[in-house]
Order: structure tokens, then sequence, then C-alpha cells
């Protein structure tokens, strides 16, 4: 099962960076487009998407990795039990709250589709094309959350910036 998911968070990170890289062709072309007096209709628009996209699916492959931003103040000052037991909480607001926020991405995805919602630049892009990215980022995010749950509450090994407040 470990494998599988590790699988799942570094293709999500993989498609994030496909996305950054369409993201650079698309602020390369936009800047060769000004230079030689050419325009390609909804490039900001789809430089946008390919953002957000990058962003949303790079979440859960940031979280395994230890990445996302904590603030250990409180943490630092508590002892190992009570530290344990607020890490346990942490992770399981942050799986509800991920949880909530990938179904509402995906029911916006959904309602999109169904009243044909499209961008309203020139590009004319249904708008559940974009908002896919999110849906599934939000979804891959959704899973690495309730995946750091489950083994917090299985006695994670410690990890370095644990190790670190240890020492403090």
């Amino acid at each position: 099962m470990r494998k599988t998911l590790d699988f799942l968070y570094d293709s999500a990170a993989a498609l994030a960076a496909l996305f950054m890289v369409g993201l650079l062709v698309m602020v390369l072309l936009s800047i060769i487009g000004r230079q030689l007096h050419f325009n390609v209709p909804g490039i900001d628009s789809y430089a946008g998407y390919l953002m957000a996209g990058s962003g949303f699916l790079a979440l859960a492959h940031t979280l395994k990795r230890g990445e996302h931003i904590r603030v250990t103040l409180i943490l630092s000052r508590l002892k190992p039990d009570a530290r344990r037991w607020l890490e346990r909480w942490a992770t399981g607001a942050a799986a509800l709250l991920a949880a909530l926020f990938a179904f509402y991405s995906v029911r916006l995805a959904w309602q999109s589709h169904v009243f044909n919602d499209i961008s309203t630049g020139n590009d004319a892009t249904p708008l559940w094309l974009p908002q896919l990215s999110m849906s599934v980022g939000a979804i891959v995010f959704a899973i690495a959350t309730v995946d750091e749950f489950i083994v917090e509450w299985n006695g994670r090994p410690l990890r370095a910036d644990t190790e670190a407040l240890r020492h403090e």
C-alpha cells in the first residue's frame, strides 16, 4: 500500500512539474509574441490555469516530504506526550479540512460542467477543464492528509523536525 500511495504522490508531483513547464512555455510565448507583435488569445488565462494546477497537484508530495511550513513554537515547549497528542489533533483537523476542500472542489468542477460555465476571457474555455486539475490535486492532498493521520496514530517514527525539537 505504501508503494502505491508514494507512486500517487510522485505522479501528482510529476504532473505538477509538467504544468510548470507548460507555464514556462506560455510565459515565453507571451514574451516572444510581444516582441514580434503577435497575440495568442487567452495565453494569460492558460498560464493562470497551469499555475493553479501545478500548485494544487504538488500539495500532497510537498506534505509527504515534510516541506509544508510548520509552526513549532508551541510544539517545542510541550512534553513528548502532549506533543504527540497535538500532532494527532492537527493531522486529524488537516485531514477533515482537506476532505472538505476536495469535496467542494470536485463539486465546483462538476457544476461548471453541468452549467456549461465558460471563462469570461476571449479564450472561452469551459471552466471545468482547469478546475479538474484543482480537484485532482485536492483529492490527492486529502488522501495524503488521511495517510499522515493514520501514520501519526500508529506511532510515526521520529522525523527530522521532531528530532530537532527534542534537542531544544
